[in-house]
């Protein structure tokens, strides 16, 4: 199977400006492609995960990568699948997350192989005159306000920096052709206007043939985009989102979604996630396919040895051996999970605590609770209703973990 075809099979390919040409391009070892990563934030986040995969596809498969940091858009905002005005970030906060995009990047390419630039560094010469005559007078009002990216925005208002966002893109595609060569941009789906925008510079400019390329957003199975979850955004830093809740966020995946992102996000063969496959319909309470996804995407981001610690965490918890885990594993789960923070006490009533600690909603749901063997703390089960929560029950001097019936976990800190 060729590598169009593979990524045609894994649904990996949403939009192509030519089949045929993109088809044969990508079967052209060596050859130059880019994607772009716009820094609005500290850290990348699953969604520019998915394209950081794609790109080392790709780069398996003997085409070269530019992966591209916009230190410069990034200063304007991109209007692509936003409602309203962004916000406009300082200067020294864009360098700053640029600075922290580029370091991740690092932590999944070698620098030395990869071309990996900063389009800041060429839009800053470009000046108003050279840009409004160089780029602008190759794109009609016309051409612009049929963009999905602008012609949704048109009714809430656009303002005139993020209307041009799409000519500041394509003058990225022409830079990059005319020194690298660079003939194919790949993106998300919502780049698709931006994209074309480039392929029409250059046609203009340079009389050249160039080609775009788009994934699909990450959409999950109720419609929604994915890369939020209930408790915000799932972060690849480490210190934004644990390994831990990194990893159970793909083991928590709906058997609906698993096999779509099995396809997306791993390397495995397609006749392997075809067992997998089989295996939600045959022993779905196993979860194979959950675990393969978790496990692979554990260790692509954070490695080997975090995937260890984030199982032994993940096998504790569920058993009730949570005194077994280290301050470090603790932190993990605490660090991105709702928490019920209370004044320190020397001992207290269990059926008090769980009223305190918003685990029983009354001292009588609380009885009824404990009667009916439903609470655990710290993984023992509490069946006295006299017991007395002390101060040493607290792992490491400030962490509890109740939990209420089988899966609702209640995470207590010491204030």
């Amino acid at each position: 199977m060729n590598l169009y075809s593979e990524l045609k099979e894994r649904g990996l390919i949403y939009q192509v400006s030519d089949e045929e040409n993109v088809k044969k391009l990508l079967g052209t070892k060596g050859a130059n492609f880019y994607i772009g990563f716009d820094p609005t934030a500290e850290s990348l986040h699953i969604g520019n995960l998915l394209q950081i995969i794609f790109m080392k596809r790709l780069e398996k498969a003997g085409l070269k990568p530019i992966a591209l940091i916009g230190g410069g858009t990034g200063l304007i905002g991109d209007p692509s699948g936003k409602s309203n005005e962004r916000q406009l970030n300082k200067k020294d906060a864009v360098k700053k997350m640029t600075d922290a995009v580029k370091k991740q990047l690092g932590a999944f390419f070698d620098l030395k192989k990869i071309k990996l630039v900063n389009n800041y560094d060429w839009l800053k010469e470009l000046s108003v005159l050279d840009f409004l005559r160089n780029a602008g007078k190759n794109f009609s009002i016309n051409f612009m306000l049929a963009k999905d990216s602008v012609k949704t925005r048109l009714e809430a208002g656009i303002s005139f920096a993020e209307f041009s966002y799409m000519i500041l893109q394509a003058c990225d595609f022409l830079n990059l052709y005319k020194k690298y060569g660079c003939k194919l941009q790949v993106g998300g789906s919502d780049q698709w206007g931006n994209i074309t925008a480039g392929i029409e510079l250059i046609r203009k400019t340079n009389n050249d043939e160039v080609f775009g390329l788009t994934i699909p957003l990450l959409i999950d199975s109720d419609g929604k985009k994915m890369g939020k979850s209930e408790k915000g955004t799932v972060w690849l830093n480490p210190k934004l989102t644990s390994p831990y809740h990194f990893y159970q966020f793909w083991f928590n995946a709906d058997d609906k979604d698993v096999i779509k992102f099995l396809k997306f996000f791993t390397f495995l063969p397609l006749d392997k996630i075809a067992e997998l496959e089989k295996s939600l319909k045959s022993e779905p309470e196993k979860r194979l396919a959950q675990k393969e996804l978790a496990k692979e995407l554990a260790i692509f981001v954070h490695g080997e040895k975090s995937l260890k610690t984030v199982q032994k965490i993940s096998e504790h918890l569920f058993e009730g051996k949570i005194k077994n885990l280290n301050k470090n594993e603790i932190e993990q789960i605490f660090s991105g999970v709702e928490k019920k923070e209370i004044e320190k006490f020397d001992k207290i009533n269990v059926v008090d605590f769980l009223v305190l600690a918003e685990i029983s909603s009354s001292k009588r749901q609380a009885r009824e609770d404990i009667e009916s063997k439903a609470i655990e703390i710290n993984g023992v089960k509490i069946t006295d209703i006299n017991y007395i929560v002390k101060i040493k029950d607290f792992l490491f001097d400030k962490y509890i973990i109740a939990k209420r019936g089988k899966k609702d976990y209640n995470f207590i800190l010491i204030k």
